[in-house]
């Protein structure tokens, strides 16, 4: 029996980033299906959050998620460029983005197809893996055809079906909320809401109570 579980994911999210290839070594080991299901970012559905913030959040998550990130051996480094355009200073986001909505939208056309976990983790491996200028070039394409899509037709699907993409992105984060949780990444397996890159583990550990088994 496959078990099957949604991921709500985020570009902007290092920790997103952080927990993405061990998503997709859950799929290689167990009968199990996980459908990520992209969201836009804190910046943009709260653009006021980081002004909100405790002044430590901003610190402490920079702390963090290269902790993370070396105890797990990911490779790790700024995005060049930010998906979200924000000065870091001030913490005022831009009111032009030119990188989020394509992303995200690119995101959601892979899932149309069944494989936006896989199209995601290449993706988020060139933002979040140190690749300079990931927009530019032939870096999205060859991570699209990595992830056994063609970047030309998701682009062009982005762009002709925004607005129906952005409807079917708003509907992941009703789930997401309707789910129990606001933040990404969250698993949610049968109903029950598991938050951040830290609690693969116990989503494992309740999916097994449920008849996960492992790959023959």
């Amino acid at each position: 029996m496959t078990l099957t579980a949604d991921i709500f994911w985020s570009f902007r999210s290092p920790y997103s980033y952080l927990a993405t290839r061990r998503y997709v070594a859950l799929t290689q080991e167990y009968e199990l299906t996980l459908n990520l299901r992209p969201v836009y970012p804190l910046a943009i559905r709260e653009p006021d959050f980081f002004e909100r913030s405790h002044p430590n959040w901003l610190r402490y998550t920079f702390v963090d998620m290269f902790r993370v990130a070396q105890f797990y051996d990911i490779p790790f480094g700024p995005p060049r460029p930010d998906p979200i355009v924000q000065d870091i200073a001030t913490r005022k986001i831009a009111a032009e983005q030119p990188h989020i909505f394509r992303l995200t939208r690119l995101g959601q056309a892979a899932a149309r197809r069944g494989k936006s976990l896989a199209f995601c983790d290449e993706v988020s491996r060139l933002v979040w893996g140190g690749a300079e200028n990931w927009h530019e070039g032939d870096h999205l394409a060859g991570a699209a055809t990595r992830a056994g899509l063609d970047l030309t037709e998701l682009d062009s699907e982005a762009a002709s079906d925004a607005e129906a993409l952005d409807t079917e992105i708003g509907g992941n984060q009703a789930a997401l909320e309707a789910a129990g949780h606001w933040g990404v990444p969250t698993l949610v397996f049968d109903g029950e809401p598991f938050f951040g890159q830290d609690r693969i583990e116990m989503a494992v550990w309740r999916m097994k109570q449920k008849g996960l088994t492992e790959k023959a």
